[in-house]
């Protein structure tokens, strides 16, 4: 099976490469072998390559910068991931595609079900559910996994930005009234990957892989067919946090592990999002409801302590 994993640079995208490998062939072009803000450069690509399989991990992530730049977001977040659900129904294929806590309200304190409301609050979040209603409305076959604080030991984020910051500052203000978890990139890769192998059945075609190259059939199925139904799950670990109790757990972990830090977890200050004023407005309930995804797979979620240990341990080994 031809898999193509779109953003195979960013941190989901890296882990996807290595946890779908015994799937099939990966391919996951980078910016300058395709170039997905141009749809034409997309549609010779598909055509060109013909994967079987979509796993749609390219977004516009900059939650401030889309403000600014609505178009690039809107065409990356939304109408990248309907070019990429109507190749995927026109061929009878799955489509994976990521999606975010930022489509929902941000209101309350209860975990959001994958069947509430929706309500964005800045550019990013409005685009990310026209993404999610984009591939909903195309027919396909798919997986939309909505999930929250993603994080990895590589590329930019939120836990190497505070192990930066605590190395070189001993005071730090930290918002203290969003509340969500953080999700690690490679717990989104791992989870996909146990749906798709759980789905996965060996080509029942007597063609060789050349021969199905020059004769594709519109109508012919993958041979995968993931075994949780088809729709929308929360992906997240179990529990719940704010950014600043995030970070008094990573400096609490680095500290246990007998990492030199300026700054301790008490010298971490918790501020209202009022006072860390930005572009976009953020959500202050990002909690997600897990049982969907629970139940569909079989499996109880780890914990986001246990989670950020196994992040910590490899990003302060390399």
């Amino acid at each position: 099976m031809k898999i193509l994993v779109t953003g195979g640079s960013g941190q989901v995208g890296f882990e996807l490469q290595r946890q779908l490998c015994l799937l099939g062939t990966v391919m996951a072009p980078s910016r300058q072998e395709l170039d997905l803000a141009d749809a034409a450069a997309v549609d010779r690509w598909l055509d060109s390559h013909q994967p079987e399989l979509i796993v749609n991990a390219a977004a516009y992530t900059a939650v401030d910068g889309a403000e600014e730049e609505p178009a690039l977001a809107r065409r990356l977040n939304a109408e990248l991931p309907a070019q990429l659900a109507a190749y995927s129904a026109a061929r009878g294929q799955w489509l994976v595609h990521y999606s975010s806590d930022y489509v929902y309200p941000g209101s309350g304190e209860t975990p959001w079900q994958e069947q509430d409301d929706t309500g964005p609050l800045n550019v990013y979040g409005q685009t990310k559910l026209e993404g999610d209603e984009a591939v909903l409305a195309s027919g396909c076959a798919h997986l939309i996994f909505r999930t929250s604080w993603v994080y990895s030991a590589r590329g930019n984020n939120f836990m190497k930005t505070m192990l930066r910051l605590g190395r070189e500052r001993d005071v730090l203000k930290v918002v203290s009234d969003q509340v969500g978890a953080p999700t690690p990139a490679r717990l989104i890769a791992q989870v996909t990957a146990l749906a798709l192998y759980k789905g996965a059945t060996p080509d029942p075609s007597p063609l060789t892989p050349q021969q199905r190259s020059a004769h594709p059939s519109p109508a012919k199925r993958s041979s995968l067919t993931p075994y949780m139904p088809s729709g929308i799950y929360h992906l997240a670990p179990r529990g719940e946090t704010s950014w600043h109790g995030f970070a008094c757990e990573i400096f609490r972990q680095v500290r246990e592990r007998g990492e030199p830090l300026a700054i301790s977890p008490e010298g971490v200050a918790a501020i209202s999002s009022a006072e860390y004023p930005v572009p976009a407005a953020r959500p202050l309930n990002s909690r997600l409801a897990l049982a969907r995804l629970e139940q569909a797979l079989g499996l109880r979620l780890p914990e986001w302590q246990e989670q950020l240990s196994l992040t910590l341990a490899e990003v302060l080994a390399s």
